[in-house]
Formats: structure tokens, C-alpha cells, sequence
């Protein structure tokens, strides 16, 4: 039975393999103490969908305290990923609803999605799902660029 949940530190080793899946080319390092931290957190939800104690996907939603909206919070998912053996079974779609369900239960304003750029395959996902890719523009610009 596949059931969507909040993962624990449990959870950290089958998360990393996902992530090495998500971007093989990125030293990938989730620590269980981390994982806890999260599970813990009003603000950071780290889920996971478990069949029969397989992890085979996980999202990160990060809920954002906005003041534009008087208490409306918005959320932000990141490194959403179904394992590769799991692909076109639906768990994607799942897990979407899941997080729509979620964030509508915190009364979020909206929910932005990050995925990398070459990944058309997410692109197309995601715009099948009803989000617009060209809605907003993203920029990223990782910690080795800070110039500290």
C-alpha cells in the first residue's frame, strides 16, 4: 500500500538515493539529524511516499511567512522526485495532490515549483498539471558564487 507521509530520520538514506537520481552529478549528503529537524518543523514539511517501507518518491515544502497577504502563508517545493523504477504509475500526480491538498489546508496563496531547467520532462509534468511555466521568472545563484 502506498501511503504519503512525512518522512523521518529513518527515511535519510532512501531520500539520498532519490536526490542521486534527481542530480547524479551533485555530492549529495542528507543527514538523519537533519531529516529529524524537519519532521519537527511547522514551516518545513520533507515528505515521503512509501510502498510497504520502499521510499519511491519525496518533495520538499517549505510553507513561506508572507505579510502580503495578511496571514497567507506560500509554499515553495523543491527536489521533488519518484524513483526511476517508478516512473508513469501515477505516484508524481499523487504526491501533487497531496502537496495541493496540504497547502490548501494551510490556506497558501500559492505554490511555486522548482525544477532545473534542462529537465523538460518536469517542465511538461508540472505544466500538465496546471502550473505555468511562464507565470513568474526564477533565479538561482548558488553559495560558490556568493562571493564570500
Amino acid at each position: 500500500m502506498r501511503t504519503i507521509r512525512r518522512a523521518t530520520k529513518d527515511d535519510s538514506e532512501a531520500i539520498a538515493e532519490l536526490y542521486r537520481e534527481l542530480a547524479p552529478e551533485v555530492s549529495t549528503t542528507v543527514l538523519p539529524e537533519r531529516v529529524a529537524v524537519a519532521a519537527n518543523s511547522a514551516h518545513t514539511h520533507l515528505l515521503v511516499c512509501d510502498e510497504g517501507g520502499e521510499i519511491i518518491a519525496t518533495a520538499l515544502v517549505c510553507l513561506c511567512q508572507d505579510v502580503m497577504y495578511g496571514n497567507q502563508p506560500f509554499a515553495i517545493v523543491d527536489n521533488m522526485v519518484v524513483s526511476e523504477h517508478y516512473l508513469r504509475e501515477g505516484i508524481g500526480k499523487s504526491l501533487v495532490d497531496y502537496i495541493e491538498d496540504f497547502c490548501a489546508q494551510q490556506d497558501c496563496s500559492k505554490i511555486m515549483l522548482l525544477a532545473s531547467s534542462e529537465n523538460r520532462s518536469a517542465r511538461d509534468f508540472y505544466t500538465a498539471m496546471g502550473y505555468d511555466p511562464d507565470a513568474k521568472i526564477g533565479f538561482v545563484k548558488y553559495r560558490k558564487y556568493f562571493g564570500i
